[in-house]
């Protein structure tokens, strides 16, 4: 290879050079032979053409108007509604078509087709399978860890309350201590909550600590969120499923409490419910219309009740049912209809039931319209003449 390569060198090192214009004018006469490359040579002859003519003559249409603008392109990304946008007087319509919260689109992994952002009150923000973002409130006076010696009792599928052996009741140990300073007393319960990471959170964090939360039996990892709320100053509740009128189609779950059932289906779920978490100073309904048409079903469940310390709230649909340890009925279920207009309207008729009987309880789901009316309107309470109690002030012992 080497040899080949040095002959190469020496043939054309005794070789007189080629004159340089006569070779560059052979090659371009060469190359514009070729058809592709005399296209290309004859538009660039005439685009030179029509700068000169321009240089010489002026640009034609220089007296002609003109107009330029720069081109961005437009974000299909929509920005979520600040709390103080929600509940502003030209802002009422923004959740007007806000419904229920479906478990499987807001789960732990966030929400089919991307995360649910929810925006609360002073620009606090929550997303499904994150962390609550601040401002949130500091953890008032947490409350002790369950469970609190001598308040349970082994079971078939974990502790079950009971009546310690000195007379404590999980009623009242329990519960929030609360001490009336003579103003009227309003309550709030927000259930629903366990089944959905943002928004369980966005309760515990936001809300007052003397509102009452209510957490789903069926909820993953149920003492967990229990020991947050405690720890955040909340008690909590524990909801029952009861039959409703159109069951089986509309079924709450597999340990709902039938109308016929009898005392021991009643006693055998109980079992079950009760034994999800500690820490609960009562138990209130979820659904049960039917439920609670049955005497024998009701009077199994007041009498477990009773017989563990337990108090039961209901959303104001069994009021006439008395029983348990201690019983309270909701006088409102305040988000029936979920729009932020229609939430402080029952507020404002909550306050309205406080001041003329003394006391007034609400309940609510954890819609995220909710707990953002929420988080606005108990912050107010205390201006307008009320104090905000826990929905364990409302019970009362039977007969006292």
């Amino acid at each position: 290879m080497f040899a080949k390569r040095q002959s190469a060198l020496a043939a054309a090192a005794g070789a007189p050079p080629e004159p340089r214009s006569r070779a560059a004018v052979d090659g371009l006469l060469a190359a514009l032979k070729k058809p592709p490359v005399a296209a290309g040579a004859a538009g660039v002859f005439v685009v030179g053409a029509a700068a000169l003519f321009v240089a010489v003559l002026g640009d034609p249409r220089a007296g002609a108007p003109s107009a330029s603008a720069a081109l961005e392109r437009a974000s299909t990304a929509e920005t979520a509604p600040t709390g103080a946008e929600a509940f502003g007087f030209s802002g009422l319509d923004i959740y007007q078509d806000l419904g229920p919260i479906d478990p499987a689109l807001m789960g732990e992994e966030g929400a089919a087709g991307g995360e649910a952002l929810i925006t609360l009150p002073d620009g606090a923000s929550v997303a499904s399978g994150q962390g609550f973002s601040a401002p949130v409130r500091a953890p008032s006076n947490p409350l002790p860890k369950a469970p609190i010696a001598g308040l349970s009792q082994p079971g078939p599928n974990g502790p079950l309350p009971r009546i310690a052996a000195d007379g404590r009741v999980p009623a009242q140990a329990y519960a929030r201590p609360f001490r009336s300073n003579g103003k009227p007393m309003v309550a709030l319960v927000v259930g629903g909550l366990g089944l959905n990471s943002a928004t369980t959170r966005a309760a515990i964090e936001r809300l007052p600590a003397e509102v009452t939360l209510s957490f789903v039996p069926y909820a993953e990892g149920l003492q967990t969120w229990i020991d947050l709320a405690r720890a955040h100053g909340h008690e909590v509740m524990i909801e029952l499923p009861m039959e409703p009128t159109g069951y089986p189609d509309n079924d709450p779950g597999p340990y709902t409490l039938l109308s016929s059932g009898g005392a021991d289906d009643v006693a055998v779920k109980l079992d079950w419910l009760l034994a999800r978490a500690t820490g609960y100073f009562g138990v209130t309904n979820y659904l049960g219309d039917r439920f609670a048409t049955s005497d024998e079903g009701m009077g199994a469940l007041m009498t477990n009740l009773r017989q563990r310390g337990l108090a039961f709230l209901d959303d104001g649909s069994m009021r006439r049912r008395p029983g348990a340890f201690a019983r309270a009925s909701a006088d409102r279920v305040i988000d029936e209809e979920q729009t932020p207009a229609a939430i402080l309207r029952q507020f404002n008729a909550l306050e309205a039931a406080a001041k003329t009987h003394g006391a007034a309880l609400g309940t609510g789901f954890s819609y995220p319209v909710t707990v953002e009316a929420a988080a606005r309107w108990t912050a107010g309470l205390e201006a307008r003449g009320l104090q905000l109690a826990p929905a364990s002030a409302m019970t009362r012992r039977p007969g006292r």
